[in-house]
């Protein structure tokens, strides 16, 4: 009965081995596939510190049309996009920068910014399409969840950070 009880023991082992080896293949071969299709649009948002001094100098690109996300006086997100481009989806609001306002803009969100937490800061990022080329710039905390894909050549996607972004640090 001992020996029965090792060698059905043996045998489950041996099959789970085999069930783990398999569900490791799938996991690689399912996440390789992922990687080639699902986000191959996909671009990606840096931390810049030359785009962080740009807009605490309140300097305009005149090759970017300037967008802001959240309230108009304290935006959650600031950001320039190249004129050659169109954005969706259109819950971005479309803002006639000049230094003057942007100026405006900047304080009021370090304002808001210092009000909340003195762990908080304002950065800037570049932004970049799927094939690694800046498409523009961006300006917010840390923290700010969002995503940038490539619709098509001319047609970029930026999802909106989330409207309680400031709430999560009050009081």
């Amino acid at each position: 009965m001992k020996k029965r009880l090792i060698s059905i023991r043996r045998a489950m082992q041996k099959h789970l081995r085999i069930i783990h080896c398999v569900v490791y293949i799938l996991i690689i071969f399912l996440s390789s596939g992922c990687n080639g299709s699902l986000f191959k649009n996909y671009g990606r948002i840096t931390p810049d510190g030359n785009v962080t001094n740009a807009f605490e100098k309140y300097q305009v690109n005149p090759n970017y049309n300037y967008y802001i996300s959240g309230s108009d006086v304290y935006p959650i997100a600031i950001i320039g996009l190249d004129k050659a481009l169109t954005l969706e989806p259109d819950l971005w609001k479309k803002v006639d920068m000049t230094p003057a306002k942007l100026r405006e803009l900047v304080l009021d969100m370090k304002l808001k910014v210092s009000s909340l937490s003195w762990k908080l800061f304002l950065n800037g990022f570049a932004m970049f399409d799927d094939k690694g080329n800046q498409i523009g710039i961006w300006y917010s905390i840390l923290g700010v969840k969002t995503s940038l894909s490539m619709k098509d050549e001319h047609t970029v996607i930026i999802i909106t950070p989330a409207i309680g972004t400031y709430l999560k640090y009050g009081d």
